[in-house]
């Protein structure tokens, strides 16, 4: 049911064109996944994301388990048909959230509601307060509810500032994790027949032993793809991709590699270059909430009072909705109107812009010139981001 081929390699790194095979259709790799944290991708429909030819979203299991609850949407038959969406779902294992919103402010440490042990995590819902208790087997068990084609590990994702000392105790917890993931996804799989496809995510910081280690350890296990977690959490690039360098030589070529959370143009590049097929961020979305938008010149605020008369689309030539139907000069009074409609046409934009810009990656990728691109997209972005 699950498939991972790789179609094209390019010559002068490791980029690489593939199609991950699921039960809701293929994924053409590289591949960026918009994600709908709540079962939606903020201001769009189902619909809006098919037009936008988006193969793969994302959901949030955190989200959805303490609202509305996995079992209410396995009543509706799965993610799928409760959103409406016909094509591959992913959905992570709440690890990122459950650690992420228990940081107190700064992000140096945990919240002393947050009691974490060999066996699980006790966490306080950010919701109402109460107390809830994530394992390893409840993670995959809300996962398997769910339903989607992509389920990830349960994983533990440490404070940036952590000690080495905990950061290997932090991504040995994640290796035993890992384990009884697979050994719960199994029985699970066996007993209700259900189709899914459970990745195993590398640890260890910005220490590259650690990283190597657990690259390692997480491809010698049945997994049908690897992701790497932890990054581009406020380190500099230079940095995230040491680590990605010292990683991608340890995973399988035959299974789809993740990088988590990575999504501008320029990080999107450097990681294709270095072997990475899939991403996903909020990025595009969170950017147009605050008015910002892509372009084949860097990124943009529609608030600028250069944009007031301006009767230019957001970008030339782009053939989504709002550049073929509106200003920038309309879209931006929508924005200091507070109009959704301003937010919905500038999320449409900014992922149509990411979902073209994968395309073109994988056209040139298959032309061989792959690097020629990047260096001619990230050179004009370069020189007039921020000077239009």
């Amino acid at each position: 049911m699950f498939e991972f081929k790789i179609t094209h390699q390019d010559k002068n790194s490791k980029a690489r064109t593939g199609i991950f095979k699921t039960p809701h259709g293929k994924i053409f790799t590289p591949v960026f996944m918009p994600v709908g944290t709540k079962a939606t991708v903020k201001t769009l429909s189902s619909e809006d994301l098919g037009e936008l030819n988006s193969e793969i979203i994302l959901a949030n299991t955190y989200h959805l388990y303490l609202r509305p609850g996995e079992k209410l949407i396995k009543k509706f038959g799965g993610l799928h048909k409760w959103m409406n969406w016909k094509k591959p779902i992913l959905t992570d294992s709440g690890g990122f959230q459950v650690f992420s919103l228990a940081l107190e402010k700064g992000n140096t440490k945990f919240k002393t509601s947050v009691k974490i042990t060999e066996e699980g995590v006790h966490f306080k819902s950010h919701l109402d307060g109460k107390t809830h208790y994530l394992t390893p087997q409840k993670a995959i068990q809300i996962e398997h509810d769910l339903g989607a084609d992509i389920i990830m590990a349960f994983d533990e994702c440490s404070p940036a500032n952590s000690s080495k000392k905990y950061f290997k105790e932090a991504m040995q917890r994640t290796h035993d994790w890992a384990i009884k993931c697979l050994k719960e996804h199994k029985k699970l799989s066996k007993k209700q027949k259900t189709k899914q496809a459970l990745f195993g995510i590398v640890q260890g910081g910005m220490y590259k032993d650690l990283r190597i280690q657990s690259a390692k350890f997480m491809d010698n296990i049945d997994f049908e793809g690897n992701a790497i977690g932890g990054l581009s959490v406020g380190e500099s690039k230079e940095k995230m991709l040491k680590m990605i360098e010292a990683v991608i030589p340890c995973l399988s070529e035959k299974k789809p590699r993740y990088l988590m959370g990575v999504g501008t143009p320029e990080d999107l590049f450097n990681a294709i270059e270095h072997g990475i097929d899939m991403f996903d961020c909020v990025h595009p979305t969170r950017m147009a909430r605050h008015g910002s938008f892509f372009t084949n010149e860097g990124r943009f605020s529609i608030r600028n009072k250069k944009f007031k008369f301006d009767k230019n689309s957001l970008q030339k030539n782009c053939k989504c909705l709002a550049c073929k139907s509106y200003s920038r000069s309309y879209i931006r009074h929508l924005i200091f109107e507070e109009e959704i409609l301003g937010l919905r046409l500038i999320t449409i934009h900014n992922l149509h812009f990411l979902l073209n810009l994968m395309s073109e990656i994988r056209t040139h990728i298959k032309k061989g010139d792959f690097k020629k691109f990047k260096t001619n997209f990230l050179k004009k972005c370069a020189t007039t981001n921020g000077k239009k």
